[in-house]
């Protein structure tokens, strides 16, 4: 299982998430066949969706993440609940290009920068909240980010990670977001300013066994922090042939006697968990009514 911990400062002036995503990202990679700078793309905005579920108050609030940017990944898309278990999709998961300069996968190559970060909060109101900002970069971390400074006015600090094995299962993923509330003082500011500046990728601490408690004090640099609480999560559809039928009548009458004249079974896949469903003509005929 993975993980979710959330803490806060003594002084109630700023708050980390931090999570252990990696058994999240590896079953995405298990249903999605994703090749590896596709993984670490889906993973890391899975694990950004994870943490900002986690931010949500009411047990059936969701957020739904989608990048848009031009690249030959597609868009991709992740959803959370507010316990942080997430499912995800990428449009074309396999996508082969060169490393970037510095050696890595180049997920800015295949995620592309000319679009846009959507994010849509269903908080229980008539209509959902949907906030854009473009991307600035492509990495997602600092997109994230960026998305926290210019649509909810909140200093943050993002960082995502996800290490793909040769054999291209996943060895690690996780992350953390920094939040900075109001009246933080210049001392606090300050110190997570230079733990930032040389803190170790996420997927290194946790390559080298650090817990999320570990990560937590290494990037608040020894600020003392409160635990608020810890969540197991996992990649988690929440797909039915219920929400499947309600779809398909969605698709109007026209479309659904179709169905029934082409006197051929009708199958339906869900894009987040590949779960196959089949509607025969006569099941068909029933929705109709």
């Amino acid at each position: 299982m993975g993980k979710i911990v959330r803490y806060i400062t003594e002084d109630g002036s700023a708050f980390i998430i931090v999570a252990d995503t990696t058994d999240v990202v590896a079953e995405a990679e298990r249903i999605h066949k994703t090749s590896a700078v596709t993984t670490a793309a889906l993973g890391r905005l899975l694990t950004a969706a994870s943490m900002m579920g986690d931010m949500l108050k009411g047990k059936d609030d969701s957020i739904t993440l989608r990048l848009a940017g031009g690249g030959p990944a597609g868009s991709i898309i992740a959803v959370s609940d507010s316990n942080g278990n997430a499912r995800g999709y990428v449009q074309n998961p396999i996508v082969e290009i060169p490393l970037n300069d510095k050696g890595k996968l180049d997920v800015k190559g295949a995620v592309g920068t000319n679009g846009y970060l959507y994010v849509m909060k269903d908080i229980g109101l008539k209509e959902p909240y949907v906030g854009s900002t473009q991307i600035v970069s492509g990495e997602i971390a600092e997109d994230i980010t960026n998305y926290f400074a210019v649509s909810e006015q909140t200093p943050s600090v993002c960082a995502l990670g996800v290490l793909v094995n040769p054999d291209l299962t996943v060895k690690k993923a996780g992350g953390f977001i920094i939040q900075l509330l109001p009246g933080c003082p210049d001392s606090i500011i300050d110190k997570i300013e230079y733990a930032m500046n040389d803190i170790e990728p996420i997927t290194v601490m946790l390559d080298k066994g650090m817990t999320p408690d570990e990560i937590a004090a290494r990037a608040m640099n020894n600020i003392n922090i409160e635990k608020l609480d810890e969540y197991d999560i996992s990649y988690k559809c929440n797909c039915s042939k219920e929400r499947v039928e309600a779809a398909i009548i969605s698709t109007g009458m026209d479309t659904l006697q179709e169905m029934v004249d082409s006197g051929e079974n009708a199958e339906v896949e869900c894009h987040f968990c590949d779960k196959k469903y089949v509607f025969s003509p006569d099941e068909i005929k029933k929705l109709m009514q």
